[in-house]
């Protein structure tokens, strides 16, 4: 599998507009080379470098298993139109929140997870509750990392 953005490269910076310092809305993201037999999709973006331990800008789940891409500043809400629901960030907030580090560059990491059921979660889950609830049911997993400086 392969995740991509058009908006920044695996390994190079995230644009202002998708941070605190920006609009902080979504980037867009699409992937690819999915296996067989998924019915749905998980992403977590985090940031492993924040002082207190690595924070959580971000949880989607049961995306469609047909879902190839998310739109750029997908709405903050539990549930998604056209399916898939989003979790609580460490902002305490649904949906995304974007890169806002106090200083130096950080890593943000966009990891996908292609799963082979629907997860049993409500709106609101958390990172913890996301993982423990996918524990045997990934069929494949990739990654995208942006960094961004202030």
């Amino acid at each position: 599998m392969k995740i991509e953005s058009p908006v920044f490269r695996d390994g190079e910076s995230i644009p202002a507009k998708y941070t605190c310092d920006g609009s902080d809305v979504s980037p867009p993201l699409s992937w690819s080379g999915v296996p067989g037999g998924v019915r749905s999709f998980s992403l977590i973006c985090d940031d492993p470098d924040a002082p207190m331990g690595t924070w959580v800008h971000w949880v989607l789940y049961n995306l469609p298993g047909e879902t190839s891409a998310l739109p750029e500043d997908l709405p903050a809400k539990g549930v998604l139109d056209g399916g898939g629901l989003q979790g609580k960030n460490d902002f305490g907030r649904i949906g995304y929140g974007g890169p806002c580090p106090p200083a130096g560059r950080h890593r943000y990491f966009f990891k996908l997870y292609a799963l082979d059921t629907l997860l049993s979660l409500k709106q609101g889950a958390d990172k913890k509750e996301l993982l423990k609830a996918m524990e045997g049911h990934i069929r494949g997993e990739c990654r995208i990392v942006g960094h961004y400086a202030r």
